[in-house]
């Protein structure tokens, strides 16, 4: 049995729960090792006190789900088939106490929650995600070396996108300079959708990358991941095509240095809400807290955006084996837009940086 399972398996038995039903396809993944993006069927990794959990996907999956969760029993279902009917007839067969049932609330839509209420009316249905978002928080060696990897290639992918920059060149023509080498080398799909933004584009923290074209003493904002055996990486650089102004290198550095210190701040005891404020007070002392507007991070793993998220309010205290951005930015329109973001294991000592890509304010 792995030590994921058991974890959600000992919580169970703390908290009174009969039964446990995730799912959301990365949780699924966490728990079993399966991976599946089974769209708009079900996916449902079922777990029973001290008994063998249940994984039920699609027919066609099942050879792949066997192979993946050999510790799992696994129970295809064709299309034709009622998934939620057979998902509560499993769990019956195998158990009469169902006083209380503990489910992904965010994620099981109202449907699939009104077919389990008709089939266990009397029974009591908790949240699971805290606990999902609290094992899922602190990585293992395995998972933080997946990580890594994760951004090695994401550090590849930037520096292909940097040395692609030229005067004419489209904000998609970099990103299909970058997704080509990254795939060259093996990487089926990013972290999220590519983001390349030049001058005044770059002042949108979200921006939707397009035709503009790059031009001399423009700011140019990198924002990329790449997934590894699951596990995401996520990076933002911005360098300079050119000469740039006095204030655009002032906000260069302010960023800059604001992350810095953030960075160093990132050990055991401190909160995310002391990483916030050390990096937001930086900026605001600097001029520019009106133009940073979001928060200062979020936790990486399976997901992109997961569990922390590193605001001025989440008393969290960090942990070892904790996994973050950071990534302050000062985005000030008609002027820059500058973000610079690394990717933070939380260790017993300094913090360690995953994403080495040089922060040095680079002009192309």
């Amino acid at each position: 049995m792995n030590k994921k399972y058991e974890a959600l398996q000992a919580w169970m038995n703390e908290s009174n729960v009969d039964v446990s039903i995730v799912t959301s396809k990365f949780n699924v993944f966490y728990l079993s090792g399966f991976y599946s993006d089974p769209h708009e069927r079900l996916l449902a990794y079922v777990s029973l006190k001290n008994q063998q959990p249940i994984l039920i996907c699609p027919a066609m999956e099942v050879h792949d789900a066997k192979k993946a969760a050999p510790h799992a029993e696994v129970i295809g279902y064709l299309d034709t088939d009622d998934s939620m009917e057979l998902l509560s007839n499993e769990i019956k067969k195998r158990t009469s106490q169902v006083a209380c049932v503990a489910l992904e609330k965010e994620h099981l839509h109202v449907l699939r929650y009104e077919s389990l209420l008709k089939a266990f009316p009397e029974t009591k249905w908790v949240s699971l995600e805290d606990k999902l978002q609290m094992l899922r928080m602190v990585k293992d060696e395995d998972e933080i070396q997946k990580i890594q990897k994760a951004c090695e290639l994401a550090d590849f992918a930037v520096d292909v996108g940097v040395k692609s920059l030229r005067e004419g060149i489209t904000e998609m023509e970099v990103i299909a300079q970058i997704e080509y080498e990254v795939k060259k080398k093996g990487v089926r799909q990013m972290s999220f959708t590519t983001m390349v933004l030049t001058g005044a584009n770059a002042a949108s923290p979200h921006g939707t990358p397009g035709a503009t074209k790059v031009q001399k003493g423009d700011l140019v904002l990198f924002d990329l991941g790449v997934i590894y055996e699951g596990y995401c990486s996520d990076i933002t650089r911005t360098v300079a095509f050119g000469d740039i102004s006095d204030e655009q290198a002032k906000i260069y550095e302010t960023v800059k240095n604001a992350e810095m210190k953030a960075i160093q701040a990132a050990k055991i005891g401190k909160t995310c809400a002391d990483l916030d404020a050390i990096a937001r007070n930086y900026i605001k002392e600097a001029g520019y807290g009106d133009y940073f507007t979001h928060r200062l991070g979020h936790g990486l793993g399976l997901s992109v955006h997961e569990y922390p998220s590193l605001t001025g309010q989440n008393q969290l205290p960090l942990v070892k084996g904790m996994c973050f951005t950071i990534e302050p930015g000062i985005y000030v329109p008609n002027v820059a837009g500058v973000r610079i973001e690394d990717d933070i294991i939380v260790t017993e000592h300094e913090p360690l940086v995953l994403t080495k890509y040089p922060k040095e304010l680079l002009i192309v």
